[in-house]
């Protein structure tokens, strides 16, 4: 028996939160993952029909070393007979969560981290979801739910935020999908019925409020107490940069003058798009150097719970009582490109890493204009910090 004891539980009991990154059998199918933040979560492996399957059973956070032996031990007895754990993990959560509209979505969501941009961290999957839908719909039980229910969810947003309400749409056709892959009794065409009877929406293009390229310098001297929010500002106003890369900034990913951002980092699905080469001024190396000391874990801009939120940023223009967010000094950039600067129009789409030609252009030319947008973004730097006002004043 202790034999056996030993080769199922290989794990300290006392040492799993201190355990380096990586992955680390426990024995008989159970297994620790370690990120680099220091989080971790338990994986019961096993295989079926002759393939290997992974199924999640929760984060060090939640579910302790005892638990997560007991949950493996308890999945390894019904592999044994036969059944499928995941299948049987699924099915039990729907029925305990009463398959509720909020419970298979946050379901869905699980099942979806793998595809979304840092597995859904950011909340904005759930988002449209959250505050349109769940707050009326999310305790009835999903098989109930009919076409009028989620059109009166949606019509107050149909037209006023149309793009909010697509993405609750694309949401909701995910949610009813995954509940029909559980076995549950939905419709799946309730979505499309919905929307049937909405009607067409009237588009509004709501743009992101921006600060005129005139008004950055004067913006930019408020910036300079080095707090977290100010700093990361800063490098944002310089770089013309998202707000995603600059909060998930890695001091890994910095090399000399040049900041390469990860491809699951830059807008769009993982996958979907490349690694972005950043050129840092002389004023953005000396933002980031200021802000060192504020870096944890390998991350440049990291609060107490984590890398800053997108609320670190914006919360400092609006206390300054500024309608323009962070993302609008991207629209400054681009504006100060073409009133103040000679830059061909790929070259300065470039420097916002926009894709400005065809997908069969882009394949022939394979630069990325580094040299051309290091002298940009060095002169935009001078005109930023007030070194030098621009020719069209």
């Amino acid at each position: 028996m202790e034999e056996r004891m030993r080769a199922l539980h290989k794990l300290p009991s006392n040492a799993i939160t201190s355990m380096p990154a990586g992955k680390h059998e426990d024995g008989g199918g159970l297994r620790l993952v370690k990120d680099e933040t220091g989080g971790g979560y338990w994986v019961f492996r096993f295989s079926l029909h002759g393939r290997r399957r992974e199924m999640g059973l929760g984060s060090i956070q939640d579910i302790s070393l005892k638990q997560a032996r007991e949950q493996a031990a308890h999945w390894r007895s019904r592999r044994a007979l036969g059944y499928d754990p995941i299948s049987e993990r699924d099915r039990d959560r729907a029925n305990r969560l009463g398959a509720s509209l909020e419970g298979v979505t946050l379901e869905a969501f699980e099942a979806r981290k793998a595809e979304l941009k840092g597995e859904g961290k950011s909340g904005r999957w759930l988002s449209p979801l959250e505050h349109h839908i769940l707050p009326k719909l999310g305790a009835v039980p999903i098989v109930q739910i009919t076409q009028r229910d989620l059109r009166d969810c949606l019509a107050p947003i149909w037209h006023e935020k149309a793009a909010t309400a697509t993405k609750a749409v694309n949401r909701l056709k995910v949610v009813f999908g995954h509940a029909a892959a559980l076995g549950l009794d939905v419709d799946l065409q309730v979505v499309d019925k919905a929307k049937a009877l909405l009607g067409k929406q009237r588009h509004k293009v709501e743009h992101i409020p921006a600060l005129p390229w005139r008004e950055v310098p004067a913006f930019y001297t408020t910036l300079r107490e080095p707090t977290l929010g100010n700093l990361a500002l800063r490098l944002l106003i310089l770089t013309g940069v998202r707000s995603g890369p600059i909060r998930n900034l890695k001091l890994e990913d910095i090399s000399g003058d040049i900041w390469t951002v990860p491809a699951d980092d830059m807008k769009g699905r993982v996958g979907a798009v490349e690694a972005f080469r950043v050129p840092l001024s002389a004023e953005a190396l000396d933002v980031i150097e200021q802000a060192s000391p504020h870096a944890r874990n390998g991350f440049l801009f990291w609060s107490r719970k984590g890398v800053i939120s997108d609320m670190t940023m914006s919360g400092v223009m609006k206390r300054q009582g500024l309608e323009a967010r962070p993302h609008g000094f991207r629209t400054s950039l681009r504006e100060w490109l073409a009133d103040c600067t000679d830059a061909p129009h790929e070259v300065a789409e470039m420097v916002l890493a926009h894709k400005a030609d065809s997908s069969v252009v882009r394949a022939y030319r394979r630069t990325d204009f580094l040299d051309q947008r290091r002298g940009l973004l060095t002169s935009w730097a001078v005109f930023v910090t007030g070194q030098q006002v621009s020719e069209s004043d």
